[in-house]
């Protein structure tokens, strides 16, 4: 893929009171945009001293095949309910590559890879996940909500060296609808078993986040990012 034809995605972002020190971007699924988890964040109760940037990029719109050929913001095509067939490649190496110029952008505004997060909800955690595994410098970490692996089969020959023990934060509803709670539990199956540091959590909800993963979720920054 040339480089000229990566977009700079148009993104939310949240800056720290002082210059900030660490970054997190945030991925949101299908269907929504980047003002959807920017609400989240005060309720993270993280320490301002953390000095931490959040970057909440738009997904493109694009047709998505499930929902009969309607634009919507994509990261990829999704284009039927068999998840083993459903990925759309190309779509999704575009999006990662466009995730890549994101973590790039942080490190040109003076942020090093190990001071950045990857996290992401649903068809935003599967591109977050594919990206952060795969990225060749380390990370500070990566949170994956609500969501699935997607080229799994691809995993072990392309992931990076430099995050296979990358912390992995991963929550999933016991009561999702669309991102089967057995997809999680597939995805989470599959991290184990090539050897990554998962912290694994479930809670009694559909397709969303709820209260007490989000003080789930703070707890982990902190400890990423320390004090």
């Amino acid at each position: 893929m040339a480089r000229q034809t990566i977009p700079r995605l148009p993104a939310v972002e949240l800056e720290p009171e002082r210059p900030a020190e660490r970054a997190v971007i945030w991925l949101h699924g299908l269907g929504a945009d980047g003002h959807d988890f920017p609400p989240i964040v005060p309720e993270l109760d993280l320490d301002p001293a953390l000095a931490i940037r959040w970057v909440f990029p738009h997904a493109p719109p694009i047709p998505v095949t499930i929902n009969g050929g309607m634009l919507m913001p994509a990261w990829y095509d999704i284009r039927g309910l068999d998840f083993d067939r459903r990925h759309d490649e190309e779509g999704m190496r575009l999006s990662a590559a466009c995730i890549t110029s994101l973590i790039e952008r942080e490190n040109e505004r003076g942020l090093p890879c190990e001071r950045i997060a990857l996290a992401g909800f649903s068809q935003g955690g599967a591109v977050a996940a594919h990206v952060a595994l795969r990225h060749p410098q380390r990370l500070a970490g990566l949170a994956c909500l609500s969501t699935y692996l997607v080229l799994p089969d691809a995993l072990a020959a392309e992931r990076s060296p430099a995050n296979r023990d990358l912390p992995i934060f991963q929550a999933h509803g016991t009561f999702d609808p669309l991102v089967t709670l057995a997809r999680g539990r597939e995805a989470r199956e599959r991290l184990g078993e090539l050897g990554y540091a998962l912290e694994w959590h479930e809670y009694p909800m559909e397709h969303q986040v709820c209260a007490a993963e989000i003080r789930d979720l703070g707890r982990w920054f902190a400890a990423r990012f320390g004090s």
